[in-house]
C-alpha cells in the first residue's frame, strides 16, 4: 500500500523571528508587571524561618498561602490547598499546607475558637484578596494586550519604512532580497547588477499603510495605567492640567479601593497570626505595610485598615 507523503510547509526565517519577538515582548511586559505586583508589600518582623519573597509569590500565583508552626522547621509559610468541608463563611475547615519536600494538613485557625489549642495543629490562611484570586491571571491579560499594542507599533513602523510590495521574476528574487536587506539595514547606497536585474520585469505596489504609531502609543499608555490602577498604584492617565478635581478624586478612590483589596486580607492574616501565637503587643508582632509612598494613598481616617494598624506608627 502506497503511503502518501504530506509536505510540511516550511516556515520562513522572517516568520520565526517574528514569533520570537512576539514571545520576548509578551515576557518582557509580564515580568515588568509581575515585579511591581510582588514588590508592593513589605512584611515586618517575620521570624527568621519565614520568607516574605516566597509568601508574596504564593499569593501572586495561587491567590492564597499559609502561616504555621512546624515542630521541625519552626514558623514557616507555605502554599495551601482547600481540604475538609466548607464552614458557614465559605472557608475550608481544613487546609493542606505544602511546599518543596513538605506537606501537612492543618485545621483552619478561627479567632477565639480555642485559646488552648496546640500551636502545631492549626494554620493561618493568608488571602491575596477576599476571593482568593491570584494576581497572575490579571497580569497575564494586561501583558498580552500590551504585547499586541507594541507589536502593532513595530509592524506599523516597518510598514511605513517599507511601504512597497515588489513583484519580480523568480530568477531575480534572490538579488532583490539581498538589495532589500541592504535597504532594511539603512545602507546609504545600494548597487545592483544590470545583467541580473531587468527593470521591465519588476513591478512595485504601494501598500499605503496608515501611520498609527501615535494613536497606539496612547492606547498602550492607557493600558499600562489601567494595569497600575487595578493593582492599586497611583498613575496619571491624563495631563494634570486636563484633570478637574472630581476626576482626580474618582481615580484616587478607585486606586485606593483596589489597593485595600490586597492589603486588608494580608493585615488580617497578620492579626490572626499574632493572636494565635500570643505575639500581639510584643516585640515579636508581625505586620505588613505598603512600600514607599504607596502607603500615603490609604485614607487612614476613613479606612477599615485602622482596625489592623491602630496604635502603630504608620509613617
Amino acid at each position: 500500500m502506497l503511503k502518501t507523503k504530506v509536505k510540511k510547509k516550511a516556515i520562513s526565517s522572517a516568520f520565526e523571528d517574528a514569533i520570537l519577538v512576539n514571545n520576548q515582548t509578551y515576557t518582557d511586559y509580564l515580568e515588568r508587571l509581575k515585579r511591581i505586583a510582588v514588590s508592593m508589600f513589605e512584611w515586618h518582623n517575620l521570624p527568621d524561618t519565614m520568607n516574605s519573597r516566597y509568601l508574596e509569590l504564593c499569593l501572586y500565583y495561587k491567590g492564597k498561602a499559609a502561616l504555621l508552626y512546624d515542630t521541625d522547621y519552626g514558623f514557616i509559610n507555605t502554599q495551601v490547598a482547600d481540604s475538609g468541608y466548607i464552614n458557614i463563611y465559605g472557608l475550608p475547615t481544613l487546609i493542606n499546607c505544602y511546599s518543596y519536600s513538605f506537606n501537612t494538613q492543618r485545621n483552619l485557625y478561627v479567632p477565639d475558637s480555642d485559646e488552648n489549642s496546640e500551636k502545631d495543629k492549626e494554620a493561618i490562611l493568608v488571602m491575596n484578596n477576599y476571593e482568593r484570586i491570584p494576581t497572575c491571571s490579571m497580569i497575564e491579560l494586561f501583558a498580552a494586550r500590551l504585547c499586541e499594542a507594541q507589536r502593532l507599533i513595530d509592524t506599523n513602523i516597518n510598514s511605513s519604512k517599507t511601504p512597497l510590495l515588489i513583484l519580480c521574476d523568480k530568477n531575480q528574487e534572490f538579488s532583490l532580497r539581498n538589495m532589500y536587506a541592504q535597504y532594511d539595514g539603512n545602507t546609504p547606497v545600494i548597487y545592483g547588477d544590470r545583467n541580473q536585474l531587468n527593470p521591465d520585469s519588476i513591478t512595485t505596489l504601494k501598500t499605503d499603510a496608515p501611520f498609527l504609531v501615535d494613536k497606539v502609543i496612547e492606547y498602550k499608555r492607557e493600558l499600562w495605567n489601567e494595569a497600575l490602577t487595578a493593582l492599586g498604584i497611583s498613575n496619571l492617565s491624563e495631563k494634570k492640567e486636563r484633570l478637574i478635581d472630581s476626576e482626580a478624586n474618582t481615580n484616587n478612590e478607585l486606586i485606593n479601593l483596589n489597593l485595600q483589596s490586597f492589603l486588608i486580607p494580608r493585615q488580617q492574616a497578620c492579626k490572626e497570626f499574632n493572636d494565635k501565637f500570643g505575639f500581639t503587643g510584643t516585640d515579636k508582632e508581625i505586620s505588613v505595610k505598603l512600600r514607599s509612598d504607596l502607603f500615603n494613598i490609604i485614607k487612614q481616617a476613613e479606612s477599615i485598615t485602622n482596625e489592623y494598624t491602630a496604635g502603630k506608627d504608620t509613617e
